[in-house]
């Protein structure tokens, strides 16, 4: 670890043992932003279907701890369009999800629904092509709801827990709300607010840019 990086780190950690020290929701420190592009998560099963038996996907770039990018890519084929070079996201889950946009969406001719990671009842399929086969999915497309990743320690600092929703702001000429975003607490998890592309865009917001948590939400709305 370089000087500055140790010193960064030390900075930190002065930060949090201060913020520690706050009673508990009286402060609203900034929360780091990563805008996801459309990605998948494979199981197992399928990743031996589309790249061959035993076959094991390429970390290429850290995300959230145990997490990673992969180097590998599949192409999505809905009953309208193709999209190819879609990103897949390690390590392997009990079942496959495809995470797109609504822009997406009109390209494949699939209507997905917002929904939070693993609610795949009644949403869309499609079919998975790689370099040794493809998998047609009945279901597990989805747009994903946005949400904010936090440790224990994060969710004490900010007064919430997990499965709560909150409101958060962004600044700046296209400043925005976004409303009904849900907490995901855990202890590996580090802080960071996950957003789609669309979304971003949206909000001229770019990867590690910061937004502020400024209330509890008062109940999600109905989203298809």
């Amino acid at each position: 670890m370089s000087d500055t990086e140790q010193l960064v780190r030390q900075v930190t950690e002065a930060i949090l043992q201060h913020l520690a020290g706050v009673p508990k929701g009286s402060v609203s420190p900034e929360v780091p932003i990563g805008v996801s592009n459309r990605h998948v998560h494979l199981s197992r099963q399928d990743v031996d279907l589309l790249f061959g038996p035993g076959y094991e996907i390429t970390r290429m770039k850290e995300l959230q701890p145990g997490q990673f990018a992969a180097k590998e890519t599949v192409i999505l084929a809905g009953p309208k369009g193709t999209i190819e070079k879609v990103r897949i996201l390690g390590p392997v889950r009990r079942k496959t999800q495809v995470e797109i946009s609504r822009a997406d969406g009109y390209v494949l001719g699939i209507k997905a629904p917002v929904r939070d990671s693993g609610d795949h009842e009644g949403t869309p399929g499609l079919v998975l092509v790689g370099p040794k086969g493809a998998v047609t999915l009945e279901n597990g497309v989805i747009v994903a709801r946005r949400h904010i990743h936090m440790s224990p320690r994060d969710a004490e600092m900010f007064g919430v827990s997990d499965g709560d929703q909150v409101d958060v702001e962004v600044m700046g000429l296209r400043g925005v709300v976004f409303r009904n975003v849900l907490i995901r607490v855990h202890k590996d998890y580090e802080l960071e607010m996950h957003i789609d592309l669309e979304e971003g865009n949206a909000a001229a917001l770019n990867n590690r840019d910061f937004v502020r948590i400024i209330g509890m939400s008062r109940g999600m709305e109905d989203h298809v």
